[in-house]
């Protein structure tokens, strides 16, 4: 993948939702947390993952 490392520091970041990624990459939410998956370790991307459901349910258009 060509783009993965700005694809990886996107999904990482609190400010940029997944509408973005998929504007720019092509990649669905789903695709971006397959890849989040396979590249972080797994702590790492389990508290990526708590993070993006907990802010999810503060602010509406989160990720």
């Amino acid at each position: 993948m060509e783009h993965k490392d700005e694809i990886i520091e996107m999904a990482l970041s609190d400010k940029v939702p997944f509408d973005t990624i998929k504007e720019l990459y092509g990649l669905d939410e789903s695709r971006v947390k397959r890849l989040m998956k396979t590249e972080l370790k797994p702590g790492s991307y389990r508290a990526w993952r708590k993070r993006v459901e907990r802010f999810s349910r503060q602010r509406s258009s989160y990720k």
